[in-house]
């Protein structure tokens, strides 16, 4: 057999990866961010976004 070429993603979870660590999971869209959840907790503050609302019990 001969060895097969990988074909470019047009569409799934690996077109898209994460713009600070790279990663291909948790990634967050909104507003056009394209970062993974992770990378958006750090820098949510200086972008902009405040925490509402209180959870626990």
């Amino acid at each position: 057999m001969r060895t097969q070429e990988k074909k470019t993603r047009s569409i799934g979870r690996g077109t898209r990866s994460c713009r600070r660590c790279g990663t291909h999971k948790g990634i967050i869209r909104r507003a056009d961010l394209i970062i993974c959840r992770r990378c958006m907790r750090e820098i949510a503050g200086p972008l902009g976004f405040k925490k509402t609302g209180a959870r626990g019990g």
